[in-house]
């Protein structure tokens, strides 16, 4: 007997839940996480139900709601069935994205974001990593794999805001125009550029497709090279 049977008046929630339209799954998703033992039993099942499945934005809001309660019984779940988190961690080059991982179940953004550039570093090799930044030439030449993982690591734990595919669907929508880009994911106001750290946000009200700060990669050729890399090419 599932929990929304027990309690009727989950059910709804339950639906909304397995909807797969995200907007009604991600207003569900705090409701069932403040129900009680059984609106916890329903986001456990719905994380059991799609281990096998790509790491949607709900399957990861559902882990991270229940990844802070952090009871006993929660925490032994979870390390049970997905003891890394949700997200399945490839690599073509042997890298270890997990403490990346680590920080965006946290919501961590920002030690993200500066993450996720030592990542591509490291993918480039060394050169790239002493100097801190990329060549275009370096982007092009990247796994699809390793993109592929990052792009997901930032999707699942953003609820679908963040990530290169997103900002490569917004570069797509104006035309290719990078100066429209930027207005648009909050990286430039006014012709100003945004200052880091402190003029970007680092949470959930940030615009959509504002992280990872590619910006941070030096000029727009690499960024152009990201966008338009085959990983995004199904």
């Amino acid at each position: 007997m599932t929990a929304s049977s027990l309690y009727p008046e989950l059910e709804p929630l339950r639906q909304q839940l397995e909807s797969e339209v995200l907007k009604k799954q991600l207003s569900v998703i705090p409701q069932l996480a403040n129900a009680g033992d059984p609106g916890l039993e329903i986001l456990m099942s719905f994380l059991q139900e799609n281990r096998d499945q790509d790491p949607k934005p709900a399957i990861g809001s559902a882990y991270i709601a229940l990844f802070q309660i952090k009871t006993p019984e929660i925490l032994d779940f979870l390390k049970a069935y997905f003891p890394h988190g949700v997200v399945s961690l490839q690599s073509d080059r042997e890298i270890d994205y997990q403490p990346l991982q680590d920080l965006l179940i946290q919501q961590d953004f920002q030690q993200g974001d500066r993450l996720t550039l030592e990542k591509l570093c490291e993918l480039a090799g060394e050169q790239a990593m002493n100097r801190q930044w990329l060549y275009f030439s370096e982007v092009d030449r990247f796994p699809k794999t390793d993109l592929q993982t990052i792009n997901a690591l930032w999707l699942a734990y953003s609820e679908g805001k963040f990530g290169f595919s997103v900002q490569r669907e917004l570069w797509l929508a104006q035309g290719k125009n990078f100066n429209k880009l930027w207005d648009k994911i909050g990286w430039k106001k006014e012709n100003n550029w945004t200052r880091y750290p402190n003029g970007f946000i680092w949470d959930l009200s940030a615009p959509r497709g504002h992280l990872p700060l590619s910006n941070q990669l030096r000029g727009v050729q690499p960024f152009a090279s990201l966008l338009n890399h085959p990983a995004w090419v199904k």
